[in-house]
């Protein structure tokens, strides 16, 4: 769900915070998910990328149709490799209280599309460009249907 729909209209653009944009419901694999499944749901579902995470919720990677893409450009079985494998570790993440301008920011720098939402090291949502993007627009609008 994005909150965006139910936050972002009553704030100043300045300081909304990614709180209020994120999407809460979100997609995860374990490390333990063969790559095979790890693909089916990103094309099922059309995701980009889906977090990787313990049974407590803890992030411990991402992976991304990049990351697919290295496996099968290695020529390996997908259905013989597991999420652990195959995610990136060493991930940019952002928390519920980050600005959404510096969310933009970020994600303009290191040209990403998404981020994981953290509370601590516990996944707690994900944000995108388009997120931000919602929420800025509802947050400025002057008519909004």
């Amino acid at each position: 769900m994005r909150r965006a729909e139910y936050f972002a209209s009553s704030h100043n653009p300045k300081t909304l915070t990614v709180q209020q944009v994120m999407q809460d419901a979100v997609w995860t694999v374990n490390p333990h998910t063969k790559g095979s499944a790890v693909a089916e749901i990103m094309a099922e579902r059309n995701f980009g990328s889906v977090p990787v995470v313990k049974e407590d919720r803890t992030l411990v990677g991402l992976i991304s149709e990049f990351d697919l893409l290295r496996v099968i450009d290695q020529e390996k079985d997908l259905s013989k490799v597991t999420a652990a494998d195959i995610m990136t570790q060493d991930i940019v993440t952002v928390t519920e209280d980050t600005l959404v301008k510096d969310l933009v920011h970020l994600l303009q720098e290191r040209h990403l599309i998404r981020v994981p939402v953290v509370k601590g090291k516990t996944l707690v949502g994900v944000v995108a460009r388009r997120d931000a993007l919602f929420g800025y627009v509802r947050a400025t609008a002057t008519y909004w249907p």
